[in-house]
């Protein structure tokens, strides 16, 4: 079986939500608290791959709106760096496993990806 990886805060509900939800499958796992070990450049791009930046970015958080991110445009570089700063800009969590991905509390995706790491022993 293939180990997920969940990227997120601990203060996240999302991310709690997350962890337990393959925790009940019995889904081996990895959390990956980007408050203490922010994302690497490899496994951001992935996302962004996927879903773009702007997609990744929680627009509608307080820390997006505290950030001053509502009204002053950015270059994506300088995106990455608030990022890796402030990791609850993001949608959280970002969950990874069996070459899927799925961004935020988006189950349809946690349960695409249980399947796939499952048939994948």
């Amino acid at each position: 079986m293939q180990i997920v990886q969940i990227f997120g805060v601990k203060s996240s509900s999302a991310t709690r939500a997350a962890e337990r939800f393959f925790k009940e499958r019995r889904i081996p796992l990895q959390v990956i608290d980007l408050n203490t070990k922010p994302m690497a450049a490899g496994e951001i791009k992935r996302f962004i791959e996927k879903y773009t930046l702007a997609g990744l970015l929680d627009t509608a958080g307080k820390a997006y709106e505290d950030a001053g991110l509502k009204y002053i445009r950015h270059s994506d570089a300088t995106m990455l760096q608030k990022i890796e700063a402030e990791p609850k800009l993001l949608k959280l969590p970002l969950v990874r496993g069996a070459n899927k991905l799925a961004v935020g509390a988006d189950e349809a995706g946690w349960k695409e990806i249980a399947a796939a790491a499952a048939a994948k022993r």
